[in-house]
């Protein structure tokens, strides 16, 4: 097919030795209007092909079918009940005390464009601060409302993104964080800055507001520390560690150490908060799942770990940590933060066929809706060999009955030591509803298997990570769930790089990708939106021996001019402040200049939206088109009837 011309820069530089090409560095600048004509036909690209997919209105209606209400655990202050709920077909989640909407961003923007990234109610629960950011640049405003009234009391506080707030007795003033440095301040806009040094930062405060217990993350380093903000003195927890450890004061004084140190899967220790350095273990580490979180009841300890990105619930003694019972779960799904009062927890369950629903947990009895799981799905469980041997889970969903090679996705993600968990998605849904297989492999460089998972799938060896999903691919069609001409790749961030990695690896594996928000070119991302917070992960181009791993895996680095590739959908949000969408952009010019395959390489472009927190029915849109996208190059019939009353979607539908 023709595509809007793109020309190609004579720009080769030379770094450390390396011969690097950037023909598409004009597409950096999209105020340039070169790059601002070429997106208008890309535009148009997009829109004619995108009308011509069949079964894109039917995806759209099935998603619609398929959404679910949304609601969270309660967070308790004093005696008011915090908790946020959406219903399907809400744009946003709405805050509530004690079931009276607090904060409505669809009141406040009935666009759509307004996202509540973060909210904390003060220990008194008579204010709450809160945080908005618009058009998705997650570049969050911070507020402070008075919870009787709904007025705001305080802010704006402009540059909170995603702020960590621990208030302090009284409601009087609070700790957050701005611009990387930890502030200390008061109502009506008095501030103190606790920190010197910029960092990731990570706050708690004791309920009797004297331990404040900071972490700070930064190049691969952890530091936490113990405030006493009575006695005005800092203690260490753990100093230049690069061990994961979270701490946190309890109701009970003791300080809790959740940490990885000399325990790669995790274990939980305590310590007195005026020698915080002093650890004594309470639940030991337990092999192949990761100790993900605990909370606090009058006599019991729940302890939260992840198999294989599958949560295990479990009941064990304050004092001494004994394990009292396992809790059965309704099936292989994920649980949300747990919330505590008394001798009560709330947490969220969900997986992948059943909405989130609310549990309630008292002194031994586990209790609430278990959800209405479909029916018509079977999830299968397996493991596959990758290239080196490594044993790597792949979690399979299609629909009973069905055999043979089937039209099938493969999805993955691998990176920051984030577990792909199980979680209610009508995109996947929707998918295995027409016929199809959906595959999520869990590769190295995630969290599914603790640390060292992550460690085998970073930095030097971010290429076993791009290894494990060709693996899995070759597993899904050595088991006859599909065939290479029948197989489509998704990926999101830097699952997109993952990917991205893939298809220019092994094209021949695929018949369709998709990178949505994918960092694809490895020499400069550090330049541009958070990619300079990512060098951890990947390396950096400033370092000649880093710089070689980079070239290795770059995506857009690796295409080459007559390689049949996959037909490729680049999807990216204007609004995107993580990911910046000149990768999305580079990517799509290269390919399209070098693919030698039948299938279209297409750029779909979104305004008003960000990296993530979208409204809902953006986030619907986009899916649909995916899906239409990839049915459409793999041969899976969306328009094909199905009887959503009385099959897979009324099993999987509203949570109630």
């Amino acid at each position: 097919m023709t595509y809007p011309p793109a020309h190609r820069l004579p720009l080769v530089e030379s770094l450390h030795g390396h011969e690097v090409a950037d023909p598409y560095r004009w597409l950096e600048d999209p105020a340039d209007p070169a790059t601002a004509a070429w997106l208008a036909a890309q535009d148009e690209l997009w829109q004619a092909r995108a009308a011509a997919m069949p079964g894109r209105d039917a995806a759209l209606a099935l998603l619609h079918e398929l959404a679910a209400d949304e609601v969270s655990a309660p967070m308790w202050r004093g005696e008011h009940r915090f908790e946020l709920r959406r219903a399907a077909g809400q744009e946003h989640a709405v805050l509530y005390r004690d079931g009276v909407a607090l904060i409505d961003p669809n009141v406040l923007d009935p666009t759509g464009a307004t996202v509540l990234d973060a909210w904390q109610p003060d220990l008194e629960g008579r204010q709450v601060a809160f945080q908005l950011s618009r058009g998705g640049d997650e570049r969050s405003v911070l507020y402070v409302a008075d919870t009787e009234s709904g007025q705001v009391v305080d802010g704006p506080v402009q540059g909170c993104r995603y702020s960590p707030v621990a208030w302090l007795p009284g409601g009087r003033a609070f700790y957050y964080v701005r611009g990387r440095q930890v502030w200390l301040r008061r109502l009506g806009g008095t501030e103190i800055r606790i920190t010197d040094e910029e960092a990731g930062y990570g706050l708690s405060l004791g309920e009797d507001g004297r331990w404040l217990v900071v972490s700070a993350s930064s190049e691969g380093r952890q530091d936490v520390r113990v405030v006493d903000l009575w006695g005005s003195r800092t203690l260490a927890v753990q100093e230049g560690g690069t061990e994961r450890t979270a701490a946190a004061v309890g109701r009970d004084g003791r300080l809790y150490v959740l940490t990885e140190r000399d325990a790669p899967f995790g274990r939980l220790c305590v310590a007195d908060p005026a020698r915080p350095d002093q650890w004594s273990e309470l639940v030991g580490e337990r092999e192949g799942a990761v100790l993900a979180g605990f909370a606090l009841l009058e006599r019991e300890l729940l302890v939260t770990r992840l198999r294989d990105g599958v949560a295990e619930l479990s009941v064990h003694d304050l004092g001494t940590g004994e394990l009292v019972r396992h809790l059965p779960l309704p099936g292989a799904g994920s649980i949300g933060a747990v919330s505590t009062r008394g001798r009560e927890a709330w947490f969220t369950y969900t997986d992948h066929v059943t909405p989130v629903t609310l549990l309630h947990y008292e002194e031994g009895s586990l209790a609430g809706p278990q959800g209405a799981a479909a029916r018509e799905v079977v999830t299968e469980r397996l493991e596959y060999p990758s290239a080196d041997g490594t044993r790597v889970p792949l979690l399979v969903l299609s629909r009973r009955g069905d055999s043979g090679p089937r039209p099938a996705i493969l999805y993955g993600y691998g990176g920051f030591g984030v577990p792909l968990t199980p979680a209610y998605s009508s995109y996947i849904l929707a998918w295995v509803a027409a016929g199809g297989v959906f595959a999520l492999a869990g590769v190295r460089g995630g969290g599914e298997r603790g640390s060292a998972w992550h460690q085998a799938g970073r930095r030097e060896l971010k290429h076993n990570s791009v290894a494990d999903f060709v693996a899995a691919a070759e597993a899904l069609v050595a088991g006859g769930w599909t065939t290479p001409d029948r197989l489509g790749a998704c990926g999101e961030s830097n699952g997109g790089l993952l990917v991205g990695a893939a298809i220019t690896r092994r094209p021949e594996l695929f018949a369709a990708a998709v990178c949505s928000s994918a960092v694809l070119d490895l020499v400069r991302y550090e330049r541009f939106g958070m990619g300079a917070a990512w060098r951890e992960e990947y390396g950096t181009a400033d370092d000649p021996v880093e710089l070689g791993w980079l070239l290795g895996l770059s995506p857009y680095h690796r295409v080459r001019q007559g390689v049949a590739y996959p037909a490729t959908l680049l999807t990216v949000a204007e609004g995107d402040t993580r990911v910046d969408p000149l990768h999305g952009r580079k990517m799509c010019a290269a390919l399209q200049h070098a693919s030698a395959g039948p299938g279209p390489v297409l750029l779909r472009r979104e305004w008003e939206t960000g990296h993530a927190g979208g409204a809902a029915s953006r986030g619907a849109g986009l899916a649909a088109d995916l899906l239409a996208f990839l049915a459409t190059h793999t041969g899976l019939d969306l328009t094909s009837p199905l009887v959503v009353s009385g099959g897979l979607a009324s099993g999987a539908g509203r949570s109630g």
